[in-house]
């Protein structure tokens, strides 16, 4: 089965994601591997700048469109490797017709699925404001913390001024937001944004953190019939050793 990547929110999450599906397939070859078309698109109008009413340049008309155009190229599933995009999910499962991996209902089943009670969001203004995680959280009974609000502001500006721009992470402001909510009672943090799954990557963060790009990435892997490598199969950093 073919994966469609509706990509470029941003680009470098974009690339990660599409590297974290190769390293999670349980391969031996290349002709194991998933077949991919991506569409990287960084020129989508800013998700959150839509959601919070700061432009009127709607993100999901070309997003409809690049979809429609991944399953006219065999698509059969489709990843969106930005969570606050997933805002538009009803709009985008009803205008294109194939599967639509929801990151976020897939983050909560694998933090029920591990026995985890307590969460921080760690994520955009859009999202947090829109409320993806916490529905979600809620109706699976867990409970969850969102950043103070010059935490969320500390958390944006490693987000927008530091991943996006490509410049140093500010690791100070990121770990003062994560501290606070584990003050809070949270046992795990949600990288709830693909530009913080990078900084997963590229530093380390210690146990209790689960990244939703790795998420979508091993869900991705199973929805195309490929089998998933074990390290995987627990994503909570620290809870399962790789």
């Amino acid at each position: 089965m073919g994966l469609g990547v509706i990509g470029g929110l941003g680009p470098m999450a974009t690339v990660y994601f599409m590297e974290l599906v190769i390293k999670m397939t349980e391969a031996q070859c290349d002709q194991d591997h998933i077949e991919m078309i991506v569409y990287n698109c960084p020129t989508i109008p800013d998700r959150t700048g839509f959601i919070l009413g700061r432009t009127q340049q709607n993100p999901v008309v070309p997003m409809v469109r690049i979809g429609k155009q991944l399953v006219a190229q065999g698509a059969e599933c489709i990843a969106i490797p930005c969570v606050t995009a997933h805002y538009f999910y009803d709009i985008l499962s009803e205008s294109i017709n194939t599967d639509i991996i929801h990151a976020v209902k897939e983050t909560t089943n694998h933090l029920k699925e591990n026995g985890i009670s307590k969460v921080g969001i760690a994520a955009t203004d859009g999202t947090i404001a829109s409320g993806l995680f916490q529905k979600e959280l809620a109706g699976a009974g867990i409970s969850y913390v969102v950043p103070s609000e010059k935490s969320q502001q500390a958390v944006m500006d490693v987000i927008y001024k530091n991943i996006k721009a490509g410049r140093p992470v500010q690791e100070d402001k990121l770990y003062s937001a994560f501290d606070e909510m584990r003050k809070s009672g949270a046992e795990v943090i949600i990288l709830g944004c693909t530009e913080l799954s990078l900084v997963k990557r590229d530093y380390s963060l210690g146990a209790g953190y689960l990244d939703v790009l790795d998420v979508l990435a091993k869900e991705s892997v199973i929805r195309c019939g490929k089998k998933l490598r074990d390290e995987y199969k627990c994503l909570v950093t620290g809870k399962c050793d790789r």
